[in-house]
């Protein structure tokens, strides 16, 4: 459903290196830089961060969050271990398993170093 994501970062430097260790624990590789930006490809998608194009500081959205897929809850805690470990901060309750009505899944959430919040999922076959 979607090409890509995009959040908008006070640091690019700092973001940068947290996001290369996030996503490094899913195998994806550093970012690749563009004008004020660094991208990440994966087979499924883009993430990106920038430096906001209209020279307005970088914001958070209250309410989003952007999900990661995981390929277990090893997985999963790695990435939420590497976010800690370069300027990421914990939110919501620690990684785990949660019960809903459409199954179980696993939960890892962090706020990046600009304070979007970001989660590793790993939704299990059924």
């Amino acid at each position: 459903m979607f090409s890509h994501v995009m959040v908008g970062v006070k640091d690019l430097e700092v973001s940068k290196t947290f996001y290369d260790a996030v996503l490094g624990t899913l195998g994806i590789g550093p970012g690749v830089a563009n004008k004020s930006r660094y991208f990440y490809r994966s087979p499924t998608g883009l993430f990106g961060i920038t430096l906001p194009i209209n020279g307005e500081p970088a914001t958070y959205a209250n309410g989003s969050t952007i999900g990661f897929a995981m390929q277990s809850p090893e997985q999963a805690d790695a990435f939420h271990a590497a976010g800690l470990a370069h300027g990421g901060t914990t939110c919501e309750d620690p990684p785990g398993w949660r019960e809903f009505p459409t199954g179980r899944i696993y939960l890892a959430y962090l706020r990046d170093p600009d304070k979007h919040k970001i989660c590793a999922m790993y939704r299990p076959a059924n």
